[in-house]
């Protein structure tokens, strides 16, 4: 069952028959979604795949014919790209969670350049081969919470983590919360992998995306919010297929308005 639904079964008993309609209407629009599709006259034909010429991490996996393992989807680096590109150059920590034969933490010290930092988490103990003078491997179960406030400790700076482990809902969320509000402002959290329908954590992200969208007015002639806390802290959250991203606002945003400006209107509104 998604964890969404318990969410909104705890609404329902706390704010009774309104919040009821509301269960329902949210899983008639889910439902709607599942089974539309575009109509096939309006797709096209496929493109070629790109060669990544013009995307470093593409690069680097292309070229990596020996050595160290990367096992990745192809599309993943363009998002890897569009979200990453901004530290690239800068003092970067950044924590990758599942780091199976290492390959990763080279592409990612390789694209960010000699001011990376780099924490690989597994659980498995022989992972501690790929440490190195930039890079630190932690051994532990990302599903335990105990594990990653003293990884806080030890680690007080994140910038990006990227989440290709156990790719299991009470993992990534486990990992999720206590990692997000770790991060440092302007920071950019990835889970890779998120596969299938009905998916828990993509149920559990649609939630958090959901408070996004909540608005309560304030009075007066300026349309304007106070920010709840996703809202503050929050600067947007990408689905994209089998990855979730959600990226962190450089400072906290008390409101979200939208004033009106100019003197011409028309009286319907």
């Amino acid at each position: 069952m998604p964890y969404g639904f318990f969410s909104s079964l705890k609404n329902l008993l706390k704010h009774g028959p309104g919040a009821l309609q509301n269960l329902a209407a949210t899983a008639a629009g889910i439902a709607r979604g599942r089974t539309w599709d575009f109509p096939p006259d309006t797709m096209g034909a496929a493109a070629a795949p790109e060669s990544g010429a013009a995307n470093p991490l593409r690069k680097f996996f292309d070229a990596r014919q020996t050595g160290r393992g990367i096992w990745k989807w192809i599309h993943y680096f363009d998002i890897y790209h569009r979200h990453f590109q901004k530290f690239v150059g800068q003092e970067v920590h950044l924590v990758e969670v599942g780091i199976f034969s290492g390959g990763s933490l080279d592409m990612w010290k390789d694209y960010f350049g000699p001011k990376c930092h780099v924490y690989g988490v597994d659980i498995e103990p022989a992972c501690k081969a790929y440490e190195d003078a930039r890079t630190h491997v932690f051994i532990g179960d990302q599903g335990n919470r105990d594990f990653w406030r003293e990884f806080k400790k030890q680690v007080p700076r994140v910038d990006i983590l990227v989440d290709d482990g156990g790719h299991k809902a009470h993992q990534q969320i486990a990992t999720l919360e206590e990692i997000l509000p770790h991060l440092r402002p302007g920071g950019v959290y990835l889970c890779e992998d998120v596969v299938g329908l009905h998916n828990r954590f993509a149920a559990y992200v649609a939630g958090l995306a959901d408070n996004l969208n909540d608005m309560s007015h304030k009075n007066g002639e300026i349309l304007a919010v106070d920010a709840n806390g996703m809202q503050r802290m929050i600067h947007s959250i990408h689905t994209y297929p089998f990855v979730t991203v959600i990226e962190k606002h450089l400072a906290p945003v008390a409101e979200l308005s939208a004033p009106r400006h100019g003197t011409e209107w028309q009286p319907f509104l």
